[in-house]
């Protein structure tokens, strides 16, 4: 049995020997591994340190983005503490396994329920973010999945680190150790994702490339995280405060992010009024502007010039279908709201886009139009996040159409089984219902809980 075989069957066995386990003792588990990170904080950090100055030599190289480089850094600004107090945000959020959401009497002492319960195991493959690891480990353990989990090679160290504190604090619970594991290796996943008697659901969080690769190369369900190209429609309504707003907020802070905006759209009507006050104010913000020949006229014309017109110059067909992640945004003027949409449907990763309007008419057709995981009015692309969706965290924001769609918490990870129950004396059997015999009454039954 190769290595990753045995990995993987051990977060099979995992899986299957935790469904006995009260769902407190998830939450145990939790507790205990936030204890196990604060524990070792110090050492963690300075492991984090060392990915960091590797990862500079790359970028110095030019063989690795600042984008990438800046995702690389636990300790920036609150994430540390922001990744601790997701695990206890998870730990405190209601169970989402055992809910019942559809409930029937199908005849007198048989009862049918639809019961929410974990997929199974987890392979969950991700690049940069050391602190998903802690995220989605939470996420796992809460709603009863067991994970296998591969971070980027870059953050290595870090995640070495990581993964030994949450099998210190799983060593501490109920749960067997083998609940999460971590991999290292491109090999570990290539013979992982052949491994569909084991491995229940792929999520990979990163490019496109890294998405399509993995659904090019297994049989088993795939939920993808890919690229985050967002938007922001300017409508001929838009109020021009809360346009720089929303549009500044979009696109500055966090450039990193895959939320970040990477194309505004203009209507035309604006070209002389919203769009040059918008324009400057990105400008200003240091945001290099790709532009098409109308909005970079309307820049360019202005008198007495006001703009550093040196941040602003011509965009290309590919200027809208890149995920720049960096103080680059890409600027096209159009005629109409149903112009917009159609742009957004074919440029964009159907990740989130907003439109700023004050016509409820436009923006109700802007939502219903626009075929992506999150449509906001005057908000920044930038809530699309599963702690600001109230979520704890999240494993990813899925950008398909399978079961979870936009930022995955907990609900994205729990499907649901039936469960029938006989209560009559002689049980129940096909055979009684239908030509001469008994009818179906599929009565609604009342029920939070399943009674058995």
């Amino acid at each position: 049995m190769s290595a990753a075989e045995e990995i993987a069957k051990l977060a099979k066995s995992a899986f299957e020997d935790s469904q006995l386990v009260a769902s407190a003792e998830r939450v145990n588990a939790l507790h205990h591994i936030r204890k196990a990170l604060e524990s070792n904080k110090s050492q963690i950090l300075a492991a984090n340190r060392e990915d960091l100055q590797a990862a500079q030599i790359e970028v110095d190289a030019g063989r690795m983005s600042e984008s990438l480089l800046k995702r690389l850094d636990l300790d920036k600004s609150d994430k540390w503490d922001s990744m601790l107090q997701g695990i206890s945000d998870v730990a405190d959020l209601p169970d989402p396994t055992g809910i019942v959401s559809y409930a029937k009497e199908l005849d007198d002492g048989l009862e049918l329920y639809r019961v929410s319960c974990p997929i199974g195991v987890l392979l969950v493959i991700f690049e940069a973010r050391p602190e998903v690891v802690v995220n989605i480990a939470a996420l796992a353990i809460k709603s009863g999945n067991s994970a296998i989990l591969k971070g980027g090679k870059e953050s290595n160290k870090t995640t070495q680190l990581l993964s030994q504190a949450i099998a210190t604090g799983l060593s501490q619970s109920s749960l067997p150790a083998t609940y999460v594991q971590t991999i290292q290796t491109r090999a570990e996943v290539a013979s992982l994702l052949a491994l569909d008697q084991y491995i229940d659901l792929v999520i990979p969080r990163g490019s496109n490339s890294l998405v399509q690769n993995i659904q090019n190369n297994t049989r088993i369900p795939v939920m993808g995280h890919a690229d985050g190209l967002c938007s922001v429609y300017l409508d001929e309504s838009a109020d021009v405060d809360k346009a720089v707003r929303v549009v500044l907020d979009s696109k500055t802070d966090y450039p990193s992010a895959c939320n970040s905006t990477e194309t505004l759209i203009v209507h035309e009507s604006l070209l002389q009024s919203v769009w040059p006050i918008v324009g400057r104010a990105l400008l200003d913000a240091g945001v290099r502007l790709l532009c098409d020949p109308p909005t970079l006229i309307a820049l360019s014309s202005l008198a007495p010039q006001p703009l550093n017109l040196a941040l602003a110059g011509p965009s290309t067909p590919s200027s809208y279908r890149t995920e720049h992640l960096a103080l680059t945004l890409s600027v096209v003027a159009l005629p109409s709201l149903p112009a917009a949409v159609r742009f957004i449907n074919a440029h964009s990763s159907h990740h989130t886009d907003a439109i700023v309007a004050e016509s409820q008419a436009a923006a109700s057709a802007f939502c219903r139009g626009v075929d992506s995981a999150g449509t906001f009015v005057n908000a920044s692309t930038r809530f699309a996040d599963g702690f600001r969706y109230g979520f704890g965290t999240e494993v990813g924001i899925s950008t398909g159409r399978i079961h979870a769609r936009g930022p995955v918490g907990l609900e994205g990870l729990v499907i649901y089984k039936y469960m029938m129950r006989s209560t009559d004396a002689k049980g129940h059997v096909v055979g009684d219902f239908g030509a001469g015999g008994k009818r179906y009454k599929h009565k609604d039954i009342v029920a939070a809980a399943v009674p058995f």
